[in-house]
């Protein structure tokens, strides 16, 4: 099952040339076309392979409708991961932990990353490689990059996807994947296959659609280059005292492992780690709902997908495939929606705060202003914007 938020990881890409901060865009299809042939020349396609290439390329209507359709990610968090972490999701990672033990134990032993985190983005893409997309890749990435909102973001990628194709790696006419370009079970973008790849079964090519070990190993290599720090820990749930100072909870605020434990702060299972460890504690859906310690390899998360909420969920659930018990839900209040979410940016942007787009969206931005109006009109700051909130103000 694809989940694109801003596409999975197309948060990931990595980073672009200066060349490419401002590209052309809109326009005639066939001219714009013909000027991406010709950018592929010059940074070295042969001319014959980039005719055969960018003649085949066609828009595709339905990515765009996809692209201006993405509701999911706007559930709480916990409809949100009791939706999409099953039993039989939980019990299949575990499966392939056992039949894959070798796969990772070499992606531990040379990348650091936990098996756990990989079998939970397996299961969130792909449903373990199952349903990789039913979208041409080639069609999808020019079509994005032919739209004028983020053409910075996708020329690059249907540009690598062309470099692919010279190799042999890839075939615009039969690579499906993810309406936003990703491909494979673990879902990435062109570029960051030529770049990051990784022959995991030492067949001589990088094949995320068909191969395990390619898909496991280059998802690693992806997470380790985006700063993921080897054999630590990325969340751990807590609970957390009456009388916490809410307004340190949430992503802006760090202190060590020590320090939240002298607030109150213990473990709802087994031990925190190391005390000299910076963390923050987050609130998905409040101080009412579940409460989790996270740490800088959580972070790296969103280079993969920039919702906090779908973020939240795969570290959770990579918790869960090794080990950890279910989390405790709380009562947490009700919250917004999209409508809703929208008159709640729009009254926080009268008053000065910075939310970004007026999206209906629960991003960074807004939880950050929703904390911090929270805190001038004495409400508890945990970050979670309620009706309530919305009728104060």
């Amino acid at each position: 099952m694809r989940l694109p938020f801003l596409a999975g990881a197309l948060a990931a890409t990595l980073a672009l040339p200066a060349s490419a901060q401002s590209v052309p865009c809109g326009g005639s299809w066939s001219s714009f076309i013909n000027d991406l042939a010709a950018e592929a020349v010059r940074n070295g396609l042969p001319r014959d392979v980039a005719d055969r290439f960018f003649s085949q390329l066609r828009q595709d209507p339905e990515v765009l409708r996809r692209d201006r359709a993405q509701g999911f990610f706007q559930r709480p968090f916990v409809e949100f991961s009791q939706r999409l972490i099953s039993q039989g999701r939980l019990d299949r990672a575990r499966q392939l932990l056992s039949q894959q033990s070798r796969l990772f134990q070499v992606l531990q032993r040379t990348y650091g990353v936990s098996p756990g985190v990989m079998l939970a983005f397996l299961a969130f893409e792909t449903d373990f490689g199952a349903f990789q997309g039913d979208i041409n890749t080639a069609n999808a990435l020019a079509t994005l990059a032919h739209d004028c909102r983020r053409p910075e973001i996708f020329r690059p990628q249907i540009l690598a996807f062309a470099e692919l194709y010279r190799r042999g790696e890839l075939d615009p006419a039969t690579t499906l994947g993810a309406w936003a370009g990703e491909i494979g079970m673990v879902q990435m973008l062109p570029r960051d296959i030529l770049n990051l790849g990784v022959d995991g079964d030492g067949d001589g090519h990088v094949d995320l659609r068909r191969s395990m070990p390619d898909a496991v190993l280059s998802g690693a290599a992806l997470l380790r280059h985006h700063g993921w720090q080897p054999n630590q820990p990325w969340m751990h749930e807590v609970a957390i005292p009456e009388g916490l100072d809410l307004s340190q909870t949430g992503l802006r605020t760090q202190m060590s492992v020590s320090q939240w434990e002298r607030l109150g702060v213990r473990p709802r299972h087994g031990s925190l780690p190391a005390g000299n460890l910076r963390a923050s504690v987050i609130l998905p859906q409040g101080h009412r709902g579940p409460a989790f310690m996270i740490f800088d390899n959580f972070r790296v998360l969103f280079e993969w997908n920039q919702s906090f909420t779908y973020v939240a969920t795969a570290a959770y659930f990579a918790t869960r495939i090794e080990g950890a018990p279910v989390y405790t839900v709380g009562n947490p209040e009700p919250g917004l929606d999209q409508n809703q979410m929208r008159d709640l940016q729009r009254r926080l942007q009268e008053r000065g705060f910075d939310v970004g787009a007026i999206d209906g969206i629960l991003g960074a931005g807004t939880r950050a202003a929703v904390q911090d109006v929270q805190q001038q009109l004495g409400l508890p700051a945990d970050g979670w914007p309620t009706p309530a909130l919305l009728r104060r103000l």
